[in-house]
């Protein structure tokens, strides 16, 4: 169902638009500003096509093939061909949502009037979002310079009718008949209009903008789910105290505390710590520390989020229309500026799984655990409980550790040389992708576990967003404890509901919204 009609002007777009058009469907929109700015530009680019002096990008070739001049017959057959022999991607299609993505950024860009495509080819951009017609765009073609250049490539060939999309159905067919079947008229591209479509971040944007959105919700999560595990561990909720965490200003840090102290509020189990047979000075780090790890995340994302709303209001295109109407090459499509974040929120995800899993190691152990049954166990040695939960848990964090390697470290040279180095953003953009999806499955873990413990804790009343969360859970298909079963699709529940948001749902009727 559509969200509502976003409208792309000139001067940029939001992370929330990027969701709106690549997760809701929503409808876009071109302003009459846009419309106005398109045809300014072209007009700019015409009166130099015109011209007999070679201008790169209008009447030239390409990359290390510039020094061409290209005689006006041929130049249609030059943007065609560009596109055409630039979609070389190979390897598995590329979800919807990141293609869909790919495209509303890219029409943000030529909305600008920056980059001098005509104002019908921005409209065709527009009604092939509008019509659900998805191009075919493969895993691999960008090294995050020059652009997106593959995957921008295969949406741009979907414009001129040919290779293959996915319609509305979900059905792939050639991207001609979705074209006719949608009343779109194939668009025959003139002068520049081939490279401006493919020369721009939009795909590494796009899956940052995504990131973003999914980990805020998820260190949510992770707040609520260290606080359970300190709960089940009899842990002490003093460390979460507002003025300890005054002293080290971190905001996310702050955030963090103070969601926790919020969902431990009225809790019967913690501050037992000290009336053991061995009691405890303090809780281990994965628990005492727990603030300042997330917090850090949260400030990792809150600086993600900055250089995705400088990059939303970028236009990225080489060469570029300025407003005096000179045509300039430069190198703002170099994707270092994203790829270098993408690794970052790589590594701070890695990190919050680590943690994570080092709690429920600590909730399944009973020399650790305080008390607790031997792998949160019915019969322990007859059941085997959540051990192997936590063994799939470390393989996913220990996949995530190998995905938090920057990609952005890396360079390889392309074209004759000519692009000798590269961001290599597109991969950073991927790889963080898996990452993500492996933090909800170590997050769905821990919390499995930590509502367990807290059952298990006979005769001690949890707080009550934690009852909340336990109650929630169960409804949701997460069973609690008892003799062993099929434990996969207990996990899968678990996932489902942290993925969802539903476990931050369920503790905010009790806590109010949490950070």
């Amino acid at each position: 169902m559509d969200m509502h009609t976003v409208v792309v002007g000139t001067s940029g777009t939001t992370p929330e638009d990027v969701i709106a058009v690549a997760r809701g469907n929503a409808k876009v929109e071109l302003s009459a500003e846009a419309l106005a700015a398109l045809a300014r530009a072209r007009e700019i680019v015409d009166a130099l096509a015109a011209k007999p002096e070679p201008v790169y990008g209008v009447s030239t070739g390409f990359g290390a093939l510039a020094s061409r001049h290209i005689s006006p017959e041929l130049r249609a057959q030059l943007q065609r061909n560009i596109v055409r022999s630039h979609a070389a991607g190979m390897g598995p299609r590329v979800e919807r949502e990141v293609v869909r993505a790919l495209m509303f950024l890219r029409l943000k860009t030529v909305a600008s009037g920056h980059t001098g495509v005509r104002p019908s080819v921005a409209q065709t951009m527009a009604d092939v979002l509008n019509a659900g017609i998805t191009p075919v765009v493969h895993e691999y073609g960008s090294l995050g310079c020059s652009g997106d250049l593959a995957p921008l490539s295969h949406c741009a060939l979907t414009l001129m009718g040919e290779g293959d999309a996915e319609g509305p159905d979900g059905v792939v067919k050639p991207a001609g008949e979705l074209l006719a079947a949608a009343g779109i008229e194939p668009v025959e591209l003139r002068e520049k209009e081939g490279l401006a479509l493919l020369n721009g971040t939009d795909g590494m944007l796009g899956m940052l903008c995504m990131a973003i959105a999914d980990l805020k919700k998820l260190y949510t999560s992770a707040d609520i789910t260290a606080a359970l595990s300190l709960e089940a561990l009899l842990g002490t909720d003093k460390v979460l105290a507002p003025e300890l965490h005054a002293i080290r200003p971190h905001p996310g840090q702050g955030a963090s505390a103070a969601n926790m102290l919020a969902v431990l509020d009225g809790s019967g189990l913690t501050g037992h710590f000290q009336e053991e047979e061995a009691p405890r000075v303090q809780d281990a780090y994965s628990v005492r520390c727990a603030p300042q790890v997330n917090g850090a995340g949260r400030d990792t994302i809150a600086y993600a989020l900055t250089v995705a709303e400088r990059e939303l209001a970028a236009a990225v295109d080489n060469p570029v229309v300025l407003a005096d109407g000179r045509v300039e090459s430069n190198g703002n499509f170099h994707g270092a500026p994203v790829a270098y974040v993408l690794d970052f929120l790589a590594i701070a995800a890695a990190d919050l799984g680590s943690i994570a899993e080092r709690r429920t190691d600590r909730l399944l152990d009973k020399n650790r655990s305080h008390g607790l049954p031997p792998f949160l166990a019915d019969d322990a040695g007859v059941d085997s409980g959540l051990m192997i939960a936590q063994y799939t848990q470390a393989a996913l964090v220990s996949e995530m550790k190998r995905l938090a390697v920057p990609a952005s470290a890396d360079s390889i040279p392309s074209s004759a040389m000519q692009e000798d180095h590269v961001s290599m953003g597109w991969s950073a953009a991927r790889k963080l992708r898996t990452s993500v999806d492996n933090l909800a499955r170590i997050i769905a873990v821990e919390m499995y576990a930590a509502t367990r413990g807290i059952e298990l804790r006979k005769g001690m009343t949890p707080a009550p967003a934690s009852q909340a969360a336990i109650a929630a859970a169960r409804a949701a298909g997460v069973q609690g404890p008892g003799p062993d079963r099929f434990l996969a699709p207990d996990l899968a529940a678990a996932d489902a509901f942290v993925r969802e948001g539903r476990l931050v749902a369920a503790v905010e009727t009790v806590t109010g919204r949490l950070a």
